[in-house]
């Protein structure tokens, strides 16, 4: 595979309402797309970091740099007899995962061109649907809140996220379990808590929850360890999971039962893959999180979720729950009860809007 250019693109695409977590609210999603030409074809990749260094410690400019100054000129080097060479051959690049999981998404897109097959194909992808679940953001009331839900659940969602933080949890959590007693439920925490808070966090017991994401330290696998076993709500680990090696020492310690995968966090799809697999070693279930993608990384993970361990409703909803128009035609959307459709063709390019893509573009370089 001979990469002859790459194009780099900086998205900024207003979301339909704000997005609060316990560290941020977006009103934009800014994000960049990778496109790669070669073979006849082209490539793409998203890179879903943030403006700042909010939920790690990688930026959208950081990643632009690293691109630009580092792993373009290299793609563009030599042939790559395939993505895991790629891959093989950035090792030596400490962190910045973000930035090397777009350039390797678009690279996986171009491949998957000329196989003539889907991605969920090439990684051994067993669902031609895949369930889904949407995440709420924080909100200043619960009469702000429970329209949300209650939306949500019309449209056919079986499985809704709350997000969560000190001074809105028990209350949050306790409303809609109240309202919606067989919804599968869960909360994300995204690091607001600490382990003197293993009693608080406790009381979430009570409600049946899927699961608590991330309630400990960003990169803590030691105290996570210890709060699982002074409550009975499963762990799920999310940012403390970068890559196969952590999530093993995690599950070695009892860290967490669950483990969410975000391509973006870890790396790539190589390294998601990877984690996947130790996961249904171990009888470990995984589901694919999201970053509020647009399109592009929307399709590309849900191949992902058609994988065997993916067992639980991902973060991949309909295109409408975040964007009031995404940068693909057709958008994704929810097509029978909770479940979104993965894509059985190859190739992001010919979904792309491009009337949309260059309204929200604000630079572009090539290379």
């Amino acid at each position: 595979m001979q990469i002859d250019r790459v194009e780099l693109r900086w998205l900024s695409m207003p979301l339909r309402t704000p997005f609060e977590t316990s560290f941020a609210r977006e009103t934009d999603k800014d994000c960049l797309l990778v496109r790669v030409f070669g073979e006849g074809f082209e490539g793409w990749g998203e890179v879903v970091a943030m403006k700042e260094p909010l939920y790690n410690e990688e930026t959208l400019k950081t990643c632009w740099h690293l691109l630009e100054d580092l792993l373009i000129p290299l793609v563009l080097s030599r042939p790559w007899s395939s993505v895991e060479e790629w891959c093989a051959a950035t090792r030596h690049v400490r962190r910045n995962y973000m930035a090397r999981a777009g350039l390797e998404a678009a690279l996986w897109d171009l491949h998957s061109l000329c196989q003539g097959r889907s991605l969920s194909s090439l990684w051994g992808g067993v669902r031609s649907r895949v369930e889904v679940g949407i995440s709420l953001g924080i909100e200043a009331s619960l009469d702000e809140l429970l329209p949300q839900v209650e939306a949500g659940v019309a449209e056919g969602y079986r499985r809704i996220k709350l997000k969560i933080k000190p001074g809105w949890d028990l209350e949050p959590v306790a409303e809609v379990r109240r309202r919606w007693p067989s919804l599968l439920l869960q909360v994300d925490a995204n690091s607001a808590y600490r382990l003197g808070d293993a009693s608080h966090l406790a009381r979430l017991d009570d409600f049946g929850l899927l699961l608590v994401e991330q309630p400990l330290e960003h990169d803590d696998i030691v105290d996570h360890a210890t709060l699982a076993r002074m409550v009975r709500t499963p762990i799920c680990l999310d940012e403390s999971i970068d890559t196969v090696d952590q999530c093993r020492r995690a599950l070695q310690l009892g860290s967490a039962a669950i483990i969410n995968i975000k391509p973006g966090r870890v790396g790539g799809y190589c390294a998601s893959r990877d984690i996947h697999s130790f996961c249904l070693e171990q009888r470990v279930p995984c589901w694919v999180g999201g970053m509020l993608e647009t399109g592009v990384g929307r399709l590309q993970n849900l191949a992902l979720a058609s994988l065997p361990n993916f067992t639980l409703p991902g973060d991949i909803s309909a295109s409408r729950r975040y964007f009031a128009r995404d940068i693909i035609d057709p958008e994704v959307v929810l097509e029978s009860v909770g479940c979104v459709r993965v894509p059985e063709v190859p190739g992001v390019a010919q979904f792309l809007d491009w009337g949309q893509l260059e309204r929200v573009t604000l630079r572009v370089e090539r290379w």
